[in-house]
Order: C-alpha cells, then structure tokens, then sequence
C-alpha cells in the first residue's frame, strides 16, 4: 500500500520511482517474515568475528576511514552518526555525536550488527544493498515501527570491476533531516572508489576526463585505467555514467575503439610539461577532454602520526615524460617507460639526454658532463633555480643509464611533512607508531632498489634525518622504523637542490659529510634569463600545445619574452604559452592580446619593457663541480631604481609581489600564474623580504 510522510523536517512527497522502490523493498521484508512491531533486539558478532569481518574488509576501512572523518566534521552536532559496513550489511565502523551514538545504540544500529534488508527489513543500508544505488529511508519509511525516528542516506561502494564493497551512509534523527546530506553520502562513496582505484592500478596509466574540462579534477570525472596494449582495465562509476554503460561492457573494449587513440599518442601528447587537456571523441561525436596522470611510482598511503587519520602523501603526477627527437628509426613518446616503447614498435635506442639539446651551450656541457659519468657509479648533484628542469634532467639520466629499466623514485623533501619523511624515506613495520598500517610500508630507497632514487630539494631535508640517510647511503642498506633487520638496496643517487648548500653547511643546517656523498659531480642547470636557445624551448612548447596548426610569436611578444627575467623559469613559460595557445587558436600570430593582462602588467612593473640586458656568458668549463652557482647578475633598472641597486633577485621578488597584489594576495593563483611553487613564494617573500603573505 502507499507510505505516507508526515515527520516534520521530512522530504518532499515521494516521486512515484521513489515510492516503488520503497514500496518493493516493504514487500520482500513482509515475505521474509519480518514484523513491523517487533523489537530491534541486540545480536552483534562475538567480538572475535566481528574482528575477522574487519580483517577480511581492511582495505576498505582504510580508504574509508579519512573520508568518513571528513564527512563528520561536515555533520558534527546535529544528532547523526557516520556508518561503514561490509557487502553483506555488517557494521565495520561507526563514528559520531556521543548521544546519538547512545541512541542508535538502543535499536542495534553499532558495530558487528547486520542491517540487510532479511535482518532490519527496509533500511537505507540494506535497501542500497539490494538495489545497488544509493538509497533515502525517511522516518516511517522504515519497516520496522522502532527505526522510524531515523532518517538514513546510504550509497553503495564498488570497487573498479563493479564488485559491491560495502556500504556508506549518514543516520540521524528524522527532524533534522536535511536534503543536502545524501549529495554528501553519494560524494564520499565515490571518493573511497577513487582511491580504491588508484591503489589499484598506481602504476597503470590513468585517463581523467569529462566532456567540459573545468570538471577535470572534481569528483564529477571519469576516470579509465590502461593497459600499456590499451586494453581498459578498470573505471570509476562517473566514466560509467558518461558513457552510459556496464563495467563489464567498458572492459571488452580498447582505447582505439573507445577513443580512437593508443597509449603512445597519448604519451605523446603530454610529453611536454603543463600540456593541455587531448581532446577525444567516442564513435557516436561525443567530446570529450583527457588528462593523462601516472604515478612514477607511486607513493604509499602513510598514517598520519597524529589522531590516527590516514594521510595520503601519494603523489598521482600528471605525465610529463622526457620524449626522444623524431629522427630517422627513433620511436616519439614515453622514453621513461622502454617497455612501452617497445610495444610500440621502437626499435633503436632513444636518449632522454638528447632530447634536451636545443641549442644552448651551457646546457650542452652540462650535457656532455653527464655523458662522461653515466654508468660510473658517480652520484649527481644538481643546482638550479626552481623550474629550470632539474626532475626532466634526472629522468633523462636515469633513461640512458643501465639502470632505465628498473624503478626511478623521485622524492621531493620539500614537500613532505617533517613528521613523515623519516617513515616515507626508509619505510616502516606494523605498528612502529600510532596509525601506522597493518604491515608496514616500504621506504621510498627499498622502492628504488636496483634503479634510481631522485632526491629534490634536498636542502630541505631535516638536519637529524641527513645523518640516518647518510648511514644509509654509505652502508647500502635500510633499517625500517620499528624493525631491527636491515634491508640491502643498489641505488644510484641523484639530488638537487636550489639552494646554496655551501651557505647551509657554514650556517650548520646541512651535513658538510652527506654534501660530500652527494656530489660527485655538481651540474648547474642555467635560468630561464640566461640561455641562449629561447626560441627552440618556445617553439617545443607550441608545438606540443597546438602540433596541428602550431603558431609563431608575433616580433613584438618574442622581444617581450627575450626581455623577461622568468622569475618561474621554464614552467613559467609554459603557462603562458599554454593560456597564449588557447587564446590564439586558429590565427597563426600569438600577439599580445594573447596574453594575460597580469602577464603584461608584471612585465611592465619588473621593467621588462626596457631593452634587454646583454646575455650573460656561458658558464665555464672549468668551473670546480663542488661549486654552487655564479652570484646573480643585475638586470636593467626601471626609472624609479638604480641599476646598482636592483639584482635579478629583487626583480624576481618585485614580480612575485606584485602577482599576489593582482590576486589580492591568493598564493595558489599567484603560483599558477607565475610557474612556480607555492613552498617557493613563501620562501622568496619570507627570507629575502621580511614579508610572509599568507592568502
């Protein structure tokens, strides 16, 4: 029979779908022989099996449980409760307000209880169970007359082969019912399946897409998994839903009859860093926009040491690979992966070193340094502002090495917490600290065992952790925190850094031994402002942006873009290349309308409208490797401040600054628009300015 509504605070009538979904699940619960009046008795699991069912769905709790946390702290106060079960209705976890809790106590609703639908009849749980979609369950819409003070929102989660994992869902009192929460509830399943994904497949390639590329990165994208043949591996219920098919249907199919596309264009085509969205299509017309990220590789989930919440310290990076030149028998693409490039028919050897001869020759003799060591167990230690391109050089070394087909590790020591980079480095053992997950986790060096560990920023490693890597370098192996046995690892060594280590060691903030371990070779790569071969680096950077109808920069913009400091170096080129690409597309000229007006107001403002500075020489041969760079140049002074007093450091703060002006002092749009980090502004602002903006 029809379910009325008359609960205070309850949703709007229910639509006929609704009723008939409800209305179906009171039948099966009156056929299993479920009372309406009968009592909600306690039956939980005996502890012991209680504990199984949560050893057995672990996983699942894992990646549910920061996700629920989050979701809390939206819904604390307001007499609700969190719940996580299993596939099969059990209770695993429950967070929430303490008198409610109490509450939900009262009707069995708490952990090692079943709420399928043959245990408690209709019920968000149960229902969402049964029909697979997410489910409200509103007050007397329960079968059972005690659960009618409840209003529940629950949403089922599945892993990436469609298979049920368990249930998410949000129960409070049926007054405070709120029509936003089941929009919550369906967000958070979907972000466990995320991530569920991703621990999946973190070393496959990932295609991130939606047909309006603003979405990309929200929630609301698909997400395909691919085989390195390009076979679809795995999808998130958002690519589903755009496709409007099964996941069973998705996996019969490939990337080049899905998308018309293979694994190597895609590599291809996001080869350059910052590249634009690819633009697909399905058989039918329909667009779409493709991000292509993988993880090189990728990076444990370490507990947080604080509250036992996880913190996800993985790091998915978008593919930015080091391609080969296009000369004669040399396969274009994804060189960081030689597997890949075999199966795409490469058949000579390709080098990432030659990829990044464009012509500057300070660059070719860091080149040809290189050359000389590869392979002669001499570690690297590479300098340079942020954003000239130490990663790439890196890569391109570990490419052309004996080692390129084994693991390259990059860590950046800068971006990792203090209190995590001890256990991110050399790994952990089961319950070495508070949150720590079951089994341990691998370090960072075990990870790179027999290929290439990529230390950057390697300036900002703690002072206390610089002696544990220094032992662990010099003895080749790794004691894991809360373990006594040690672990060999082969590794060749690179770091890089944009600070002045030499400074460091005199001011005692770095280790003078481990400087010594580090360099065996030191390779400063030059800025943006002082290479010779622009035009080539401009013209790459289009090419990749538009390969089609590539454009030409107008004379105006090249002489505007000569005079610029590029206090962002090469990534800060590419931005603006990329917003310029857009821009311009389907005219042959990028002009200054092209631009971005804070592009051309910082421009006038760092006095980059002035004629250029003479170019600054090349670096000499025999500059000793332990070295650190040449002290900055100063660059043409604008009208307002002698030349004597204005350095390249100043015009790079000056233009720093007055970005965070434009953007009323929002770092992350600041670092955006500028190519660069967002740790760096803080540190250009802090230690040279007295100044720390925050947003």
């Amino acid at each position: 029979m029809p379910i009325e509504i008359e609960e205070p605070g309850s949703p709007a009538p229910l639509a006929p779908p609704r009723q008939a979904f409800i209305e179906r699940s009171h039948e099966r619960s009156a056929a299993l022989g479920l009372k309406r009046h009968e009592k909600c008795g306690l039956d939980p699991m005996v502890r012991s099996d209680l504990n199984q069912a949560r050893e057995r769905n672990h996983r699942l709790y894992t990646h549910a449980a920061p996700v629920m946390q989050m979701l809390y702290e939206q819904i604390v106060n307001t007499e609700s409760m969190i719940v996580l079960t299993d596939a099969q209705g059990t209770i695993l976890h429950a967070v929430g307000d303490d008198s409610f809790l109490a509450r939900a106590q009262r009707v069995a609703l708490a952990p090692g209880e079943n709420w399928a639908e043959h245990a408690k009849g209709t019920n968000a749980i149960g229902t969402a169970l049964f029909e697979e979609a997410p489910t409200l369950v509103h007050g007397g819409e329960h079968f059972i007359h005690a659960n009618n003070f409840l209003t529940c929102s629950a949403a089922p989660i599945f892993d990436p082969r469609g298979n049920m994992l368990g249930v998410l869902d949000v129960t409070g009192d049926h007054r405070g019912y709120h029509q936003h929460t089941m929009g919550l509830v369906r967000m958070s399943a979907r972000m466990i399946e995320n991530h569920w994904l991703s621990d999946d497949y973190n070393n496959r390639l990932r295609l991130h897409f939606h047909s309006r590329p603003e979405f990309i990165g929200t929630l609301l994208e698909g997400i395909l998994v691919v085989s390195p043949e390009g076979r679809l591996l795995g999808a998130n219920r958002a690519a589903l839903e755009q496709f409007g098919v099964s996941g069973a249907e998705l996996r019969s199919r490939s990337l080049s009859s899905l998308f018309g596309t293979t694994p190597s264009a895609i590599y291809d085509h996001f080869r350059m860093p910052l590249s634009p969205p690819m633009q697909v299509s399905l058989p039918t017309g329909q667009s779409f926009f493709v991000r292509a990220r993988f993880d090189w590789p990728s990076r444990p989930m370490v507990a947080g040491l604080g509250g036992g919440e996880m913190s996800g310290v993985a790091e998915a990076r978008e593919v930015a690979p080091v391609p080969a030149l296009a000369r004669e028998g040399e396969w274009v693409g994804e060189v960081a992966n030689p597997a890949a490039a075999e199966a795409a028919g490469g058949t000579q050897r390709f080098s990432g070193l030659q990829y990044l001869r464009t012509g500057d020759p300070q660059l070719e003799t860091v080149i040809q340094k290189v050359k000389r060591v590869l392979d002669r167990g001499i570690p690297l230690l590479i300098l340079g502002e942020t954003g000239t391109g130490k990663e790439l050089l890196a890569r391109a070394v570990h490419h052309d090495s004996n080692r390129s087909r084994q693991p390259f590790v990059a860590v950046n020591c800068a971006s990792i917490p203090e209190s995590l980079i001890e256990a991110e480095l050399f790994g952990y053992e089961e319950g070495a600290f508070t949150g720590a997950r079951r089994k341990g986790a691998p370090g960072r060096l075990v990870q790179a065992n027999g290929g290439t560990l990529f230390l950057d920023e390697i300036g900002d490693m703690p002072l206390p952790l610089q002696a544990r890597l220094l032992r662990a370098l010099q003895e080749r192996s790794v004691t894991p925190l809360g373990s006594t046995k040690s672990i060999a690892v082969d590794i060749a060594v690179i770091g890089a850094t944009h600070r002045n280590l030499r400074d460091m060691i005199a001011a005692q903030t770095f280790r003078e031994d481990l400087y010594y371990r580090l360099n065996g070779l030191a390779l400063r790569l030059p800025a943006l402002r002082e290479r010779a071969d622009l035009d080539a680096i401009v013209r790459r950077i289009l090419q990749a942006e538009r390969p089609q109808d590539t454009p030409e920069l107008s004379p105006q913009v090249l002489g505007m873009f000569r005079r610029c400091q590029w206090p962002g170096n090469i990534r800060q080129l590419a931005n603006v290349l990329r917003t310029a690409a857009v821009m311009s597309a389907g005219e042959r000229l990028v002009t200054t309308a092209h631009l971005s007006d804070d592009f051309l107001e910082d421009m006038q403002r760092a006095g980059g409208m002035l004629p250029a500075p003479a170019p600054a020489p090349p670096m000499p041969m025999a500059w000793p490797a332990y070295e650190a760079a040449p002290a900055a140049q100063p660059v043409a002074a604008t009208a307002a401040e002698p030349a004597s007093a204005r350095t390249l450091e100043q015009a790079e703060i000056d233009m720093i600054r007055a970005t965070l002006d434009a953007v009323g002092g929002n770092i992350s749009l600041a670092s955006k628009q500028l190519g660069i980090s967002r740790n760096t502004i803080y540190r250009k602002l802090r230690w040279n300015t007295g100044v720390d903006k925050t947003e």
